[in-house]
């Protein structure tokens, strides 16, 4: 009688068991089904975003959100000097390269200052791991949305700077520019003395949004020829004059580059020009 009732409890647990495992089974493939639509949807959405950003038919708008990157009272202090007039030298660049393209593009860009941001966006995983890669650019993307409390027009592209005291941090970490959700995070002294530079990384960053390339070797950091270069076809051809803004760097030697002061000593090249849509443009008149 007890062997009898012990084996009919037996049965009762492994129906059980077995019930709550094909639950738990149906649950997983409902999750993944539901993370699936997820991704398509957030797929779809940044292509057609990136469809509409690069057809140049209105001003893409650009905010940059200052977060104090290392905790440091000069960073904080400083990010609350910062103004919109303190980004325009990013504006301008891209309405000289417009210009120099002759294209009918008016404004290309119209840069913002938002909030500042309390938090720091998630760090990036270490190079060579794929997955942990996908993760974090979506765990960035989804950050990046609900951090944004900018009181204005959804911007195009969402540029986070982080800011550093330049006497705790003499080299910085490298920044990122996400094609997919368009969002960048980048990486800045926090000193007057230092923004034009910054403003170099910002456009850098921002033009990988907008679905530029690198054009530099990632090992040594030199610009590729002849895509790298300001002017591949300067004679002589070295010490060149400009840095190409995707290569990063103005070349001076085989072996020596220089990053540069300014915007104004660098410019959009054509291999740049058209990842970024502007050689599908018709001229200006």
């Amino acid at each position: 009688m007890r062997v009898s009732v012990n084996a009919g409890h037996t049965a009762d647990v492994d129906s059980l068991r077995s019930k709550k495992g094909g639950s738990a089974i149906s649950f997983k493939k409902i999750r993944i089904a539901i993370l699936l639509v997820i991704l398509v949807m957030v797929g779809l959405d940044s292509w057609l975003t990136l469809v509409r950003s690069t057809s140049w038919e209105r001003p893409l708008w650009v905010v940059v959100y200052p977060i104090n990157g290392d905790g440091s009272v000069v960073a904080d202090e400083y990010i609350q000097t910062l103004t919109t007039a303190d980004f325009n030298d990013v504006e301008q660049f891209m309405v000289d390269e417009v210009q120099r393209y002759k294209l009918s593009v008016k404004d290309p860009v119209d840069v913002r200052i938002g909030p500042v941001i309390k938090e720091l966006p998630p760090l990036p995983p270490e190079a060579g791991e794929l997955w942990k890669t996908v993760l974090w650019s979506l765990r960035l993307r989804y950050w990046s949305m609900v951090k944004d409390e900018y009181d204005g027009p959804q911007p195009s592209i969402r540029i986070f700077v982080l800011y550093h005291n330049p006497e705790d941090t003499p080299r910085l970490q490298h920044s990122t520019g996400l094609q997919k959700g368009m969002v960048s995070v980048v990486h800045a002294y926090a000193a007057e003395k230092m923004e034009a530079r910054n403003s170099v990384v910002i456009a850098h960053e921002m033009l990988h949004t907008l679905g530029a390339s690198d054009k530099y070797d990632l090992s040594s950091g030199m610009p590729i020829y002849p895509d790298g270069y300001g002017d591949a076809e300067q004679e002589p051809l070295l010490p060149q004059k400009q840095a190409e803004i995707m290569g990063g760097k103005i070349v001076i030697t085989a072996t020596e580059a220089v990053m540069p002061k300014n915007l104004k000593q660098a410019l959009i090249g054509t291999a740049t020009a058209r990842e970024i849509g502007w050689l599908a443009l018709k001229p200006g008149k």
